[in-house]
């Protein structure tokens, strides 16, 4: 059965280019986001951990770890970041899990129980579907999963804006419209009385439709 929005994420131990890692343990109380990728050396790949490289910082303002995954080992990975350094300028500082076995794939259902236990002889095609994004909150819960075809390369900036729509509804009983960027406004939750809503937001709101509630981002 696919992973849902709001299952919990499963745990599992693995080796990585910082060394073998408990995924559990690694995200701690904060929140992550892994990303997996069919084959190292593929062109869109490459452009797109260089990238992730590029915005670690805006993640870590967020209290947000990266971690990736590829199915090649570790002596590989290591190659690449040599390679992603360049197409990209930016040092990959992040750690690649190793998924050789193809053991986290299966286990994130990225790939089927009957694909084998080994990466070996593999090309990206047959492995298509190791192309997903998961967030992951402190409850170790999956908060939102995209899933990309091999040749359409990720938009993360657009990942970091639903990490601030998932952050500030979390804390607060509100949702985040179409298009919604970082500071526009947000729609107060159904679940909200009218008489709640005043206390929690004295500036009050404007609605064309009773159950479309407009009101400024609270902080």
């Amino acid at each position: 059965m696919a992973l849902r929005i709001n299952d919990t994420a499963p745990d599992f131990t693995a080796q990585t280019t910082e060394g073998t890692l408990s995924f559990h343990d690694w995200i701690g109380d904060g929140w992550a986001v892994m990303f997996s990728h069919p084959k190292d050396f593929t062109p869109v790949c490459t452009t797109e951990l260089g990238c992730m490289a590029g915005l670690a910082d805006e993640f870590a303002k967020r209290g947000v770890k990266i971690i990736g995954i590829s199915v090649d080992p570790v002596e590989d990975h290591q190659k690449w970041k040599s390679d992603i350094a360049t197409v990209t300028g930016h040092d990959v500082k992040y750690p690649l899990i190793a998924d050789t076995d193809l053991a986290v794939a299966k286990l994130y259902n990225m790939l089927p129980a009957t694909e084998g236990d080994s990466a070996a002889g593999r090309t990206a095609a047959d492995n298509a579907t190791v192309r997903t994004v998961f967030v992951i909150g402190p409850d170790k819960k999956i908060k939102l999963s995209l899933t990309y075809p091999m040749t359409t390369g990720r938009n993360f900036n657009e990942i970091l804006r639903a990490i601030d729509s998932i952050q500030l509804t979390a804390k607060h009983k509100v949702a985040t419209p179409a298009q919604w960027q970082p500071g526009d406004e947000v729609i107060i939750v159904p679940s909200v009385s009218d008489e709640e809503a005043k206390v929690a937001h004295p500036d009050g709101w404007t609605a064309k439709v009773p159950y479309v509630r407009m009101t400024k981002q609270p902080q």
